[in-house]
This record gives C-alpha cells, sequence and structure tokens, in this order.
C-alpha cells in the first residue's frame, strides 16, 4: 500500500465516533490502515486510535473482526472535495461518498457581527445581528451497511419529497441520502470499485481509474441534480449555542400542493444537537412558535422531538432528526427552545435559531416527486 508524508491512518470501531470535528492529525509512526470493524462487512464507525497503540483482542467487541476500509487521507483545509470523495463522517461515523457540494449561507449567532457591516438578517431573539457567511455543504450517500448502527443518533431517510399524487400530505424518502457540512468530511481512499453500498451507487457513479477520486458522475447523476435541484437545495444554514448545547437547523422547501380550494406549501427542515460540554443531558421538550405571512401565529408543545428523547453524552454527543412543517402561505418563519434534564433534575431550555421558511417564487408548476 503506496502513502505519501501527507497522508493520515486511522482505524475504525462500532459503535464509537469522534466526538466534534477533524481529529487532530499525527505523523504516522508506520503507515496505518483505515480499518472498519464488523461481522461480514457490516458497518463501520471511527475509533481513532493513539500512535503506536496495537490492536488486540481487549479493543475488540466480542465476535467482531477488523477489515480493511482504505487510507485516511488528511482533510482540506481550503477548497472542495469532488464528487466521488470517499469519507467517513466525523461526528456519525458512518462510510460515504461525495455526489456533489452545495454553497449555503450559515447564519452563526455565536460570532457577533460587527455593526457598522452590512449584513443579511434573519428574524431573531432580540434584535442580535447575524451575518450569513458562504459555506460548503455535499449531497452524499450513506453505505447502507452502516445505517442500522446510526439510526439511535441520526435518521437515514430524512431527505423527503412529495409524493407524486393528489393527497398534499404524502411524503415519500430516499434512504441513505444526506447532507455534509465541509469540516465533518474524513476523506480516505480504496482500492474498492464498489466501497459503498447504496442503490443508486453504480446508477450515480462509475469506477475510472484514470481519476482522482476515481468515480466520476454518471450522466444519469447530473440529469437527476437538474431536475429535483429546487427541492434538493441546500441554501440557509442557522446555528446557535446554549449553555453548550449547540443547535443547527436547515430549512427545505418541499413544494405546493392544492387542499380544499387552498394552496399549502411544504418545507422540510433538519435539525442537528450537539453537546459540546462533557455534562449528560436529556432533551425533554420541544417549543415551537410559527408564523405565518397569512398572519397566524401557531404555538406547538410537546415531548422530546420524532418520538424520542435523546440523551447526549461525551460518547455520544449528537442527534439529528428530520421534520416537517406546512403554511397556507407562501413563507413565514420559525424559532423556539428546547428544553433539556440535567442528571440532578434540573432543567434549561435552549434556544433554537430562528428561521426563515421561504417558497420558491419562480415555480411554475409545483413538484410532483422525485424526477429521474
Amino acid at each position: 500500500m503506496s502513502g505519501g508524508a501527507a497522508r493520515r491512518y486511522v482505524a475504525a470501531a462500532l459503535g464509537r465516533a469522534r466526538a466534534r470535528g477533524p481529529p487532530p492529525l499525527w505523523e504516522p509512526p508506520p503507515a496505518r490502515q483505515l480499518r472498519a470493524l464488523g461481522t461480514g462487512g457490516t458497518a463501520a464507525l471511527p475509533l481513532l486510535l493513539p500512535p503506536r497503540r496495537h490492536l488486540s483482542s481487549r479493543n475488540r467487541p466480542e465476535g467482531k473482526v477488523l477489515e480493511t476500509v482504505g487510507v485516511f487521507e488528511a482533510p482540506k483545509q481550503h477548497g472542495k472535495y469532488e464528487t466521488g470523495q470517499l469519507f467517513l463522517h466525523s461526528v456519525f461515523g458512518y462510510r460515504g461518498i461525495v455526489l456533489f457540494p452545495w454553497q449555503a449561507r450559515l447564519y452563526d449567532r455565536d460570532v457577533a457581527s460587527p455593526v457598522t457591516e452590512k449584513s443579511e438578517n434573519v428574524a431573531g431573539h432580540g434584535s442580535k445581528e447575524v451575518k450569513g457567511k458562504t459555506h460548503t455543504y455535499y449531497q452524499v450517500l450513506i453505505d447502507a451497511r452502516d445505517c442500522p448502527h446510526i439510526s439511535q443518533r441520526s435518521q437515514t431517510e430524512a431527505v423527503t419529497f412529495l409524493a407524486n399524487h393528489d393527497d398534499s400530505r404524502a411524503l415519500y424518502a430516499i434512504p441513505g441520502l444526506d447532507y455534509v457540512s465541509h469540516e465533518d468530511i474524513l476523506p480516505y481512499s480504496s482500492t474498492d470499485q464498489v466501497p459503498i453500498q447504496h442503490e443508486l451507487f453504480e446508477r450515480f457513479l462509475m469506477y475510472d481509474q484514470t481519476k482522482v477520486p476515481p468515480f466520476v458522475a454518471r450522466d444519469t447523476l447530473c440529469a437527476w441534480q437538474e431536475k429535483n435541484h429546487p427541492w434538493l437545495e441546500l441554501s440557509d444554514v442557522h446555528r446557535e449555542t446554549t449553555e453548550n448545547i449547540r443547535v443547527t437547523v436547515i430549512p427545505f422547501y418541499m413544494g405546493m400542493r392544492e387542499a380544499q380550494n387552498s394552496h399549502v406549501y411544504w418545507w422540510r427542515y433538519c435539525i442537528r444537537l450537539e453537546n459540546l460540554d462533557s455534562e449528560v443531558v436529556q432533551l425533554r421538550e420541544r417549543h415551537w412558535r410559527i408564523f405565518s405571512l397569512s398572519g397566524t401565529l401557531e404555538t406547538v408543545r410537546g415531548r422530546g422531538v420524532v418520538g424520542r428523547e435523546p440523551v447526549l453524552s461525551k460518547e455520544q454527543p449528537a442527534f439529528q432528526y428530520s421534520s416537517h412543517v406546512s403554511l397556507q402561505a407562501s413563507s413565514g418563519h420559525m424559532w423556539g427552545t428546547f428544553r433539556f434534564e440535567r442528571p440532578d433534575g434540573s432543567h434549561f431550555d435552549v434556544r433554537i435559531p430562528p428561521f426563515s421558511l421561504e417558497s420558491n417564487k419562480d415555480e411554475k408548476t409545483p413538484p410532483s416527486g422525485l424526477h429521474w
């Protein structure tokens, strides 16, 4: 196995993932392989081993064996990853492959904006000004072998579309499709011509050993991206931290349907909760405020999210889910709080950054499901 001084190597073990962000890089003492832990090729989640540490049976779950996945490459500090780049997700640990990038506007409420600067503003708590900054995300495929091992922390059917019939509330999903931030990509290379197991892998990509990375887009991927661009596009990302719990929200416009002689506009929103501290906390309640351009203000309270009350710990610091909202107006706003519980029984509220619900104003016809 070849590799230059710039390459770094890691080992992966089932059930553990790096807490936050790319790991610190080190010079390999000798070269290390990127390995996946599983039986019969089952999923692998990354466990970063310190230099010179040797694997032994003590380090492996009983009955599991390490299998080589590929060679870890240095994460890109500048520029974008290309179509076909293999990676491990730095937070959720799954294997994936990049389909294409999105350029989003990141509104980070933890970063103060100079008053003198012109900035793009969104509705907020109080009068705090937030400046949008360009940030790269990627549309990716998740390896199907990894889905069972991340389903308790990240929905693997989070990208949904309006169904292709008259029921205005019918939705369907493409399993194993995700959006990943640039800093969550841990790139690696592999000599396997089909390194990712997903039903769309060979439909969207083909192997070309003359290219780097050696997986290039087929015409079907380009056509799919072009036809579904309005319903896939990621444009705005909103982020805010309260008491070391970071909330990231990404809204997506899904389209409009007619129901009972009125127009119903649909959005999905993806939310990631991250515990930046070592204290264990559990999400108990949600409190939403939903404002519609039609003039209505709705309050929604409930236990947990999507039927769960996730625990955020040092070992498993993140939880990600998607949900939906519909309005009888072409735009609106959402904001609110999540209530968390500490081990001593005390509670605290975490702010959900406010975000806009905007429809595609140049939409001539409503979408009719996912186009191929």
